[in-house]
């Protein structure tokens, strides 16, 4: 099979080739995916996890992407809830990725299925932003009708995500971002907007939850503006930035089905869109891959016509 390899961490996306590599095999509780569109979040050549396994061991070189839609060809022992043939979307395990392939193996709990009326580009496009922004708000932000967010990186993949499902829980959302990027977060739902660059952020006042992507300075700055018994929630790493009377929570996003479900269906009946900035062929996914080509939105790699 074509797949997408990074020989070593150093090399970045500068050392991505396209080259040919065995086809995978379903171990137990796996399926084999023929890959129809795939995902990469742009930082991923930086974790720990895309370059060892779980304990601790190098595997080098790597296919990486975590994000797929396609096709099960194949279980494995013991795999239960997903049939061949089946249109399935989701996630890889970070330790393993490989979606950036024309096949991949997954484990059968990270998948859902993939209704025929969604297109594989959508469905590769919203299981990462998609999980993130539910998880985020809802498990951990414990957002209810009513309430105030911010919400950094607004018109981003993630951020225009946190946005629509915000406003759908009838929360009242101000975005943050560049100015170029203001007609997007307002676009996607956003109330109010902040550019970071020229605007005051203090100016905000108080809200219930702020919703980080940057981390650092932003991330500090934003906790003196959380209300008493607010939330800081960040995806940006460990912070130790504090509401003075609240609580501040870092999350790693993990695989929903039951969740992937809500969140498709939001999709198929127009209630969420998707912020897609790029589609690419896997023959040009080195050159779309290249940090001069990022856009605001997710790139997707589009691996069968």
């Amino acid at each position: 099979m074509k797949a997408i390899v990074v020989a070593d961490q150093a090399a970045g996306t500068a050392g991505m080739r396209l080259m040919e590599q065995p086809e995978p095999h379903a171990a137990i509780n796996d399926v084999v995916v023929q890959v129809h569109a795939s995902g990469f979040t742009w930082d991923e050549l930086t974790w720990p996890s895309t370059w060892t396994d779980r304990l601790g061991r190098d595997r080098a070189p790597v296919i990486p992407g975590q994000e797929l839609a396609g096709v099960v060809t194949a279980l494995g022992y013991g795999t239960r809830g997903l049939s061949v043939g089946q249109r399935v979307f989701g996630l890889t395990d970070s330790y393993r990725g490989g979606t950036l392939a024309e096949y991949v193996a997954v484990e059968a709990r990270n998948l859902a299925p993939l209704p025929g009326d969604v297109d594989f580009t959508v469905g590769a496009s919203v299981a990462m932003p998609g999980l993130t922004a539910w998880q985020g708000l809802f498990e951990h932000g414990r957002l209810q009708a009513g309430q105030s967010i911010l919400v950094h990186g607004a018109a981003g993949a993630v951020g225009s995500m946190v946005t629509q499902l915000a406003r759908l829980a009838g929360a009242y959302v101000i975005g943050t971002g560049r100015a170029a990027h203001r007609q997007s977060a307002l676009d996607f739902g956003a109330q109010e907007f902040v550019d970071l660059d020229n605007d005051a952020l203090e100016d905000v006042g108080g809200v219930d939850l702020v919703f980080d992507v940057f981390g650092g300075d932003i991330a500090t700055r934003s906790a003196g503006l959380i209300r008493a018994g607010g939330t800081l929630v960040t995806i940006a790493g460990p912070t130790e930035a504090r509401p003075a009377d609240g609580i501040a929570i870092d999350f790693v996003l993990v695989p929903d089905r039951a969740q992937l479900g809500e969140i498709i269906q939001r999709v198929r009946d127009g209630r969420l869109r998707m912020n897609i900035g790029n589609i690419a062929t896997l023959d040009d996914a080195v050159i779309a891959f290249n940090p001069s080509k990022r856009t605001s939105g997710k790139t997707i790699i589009r691996v069968r016509s």
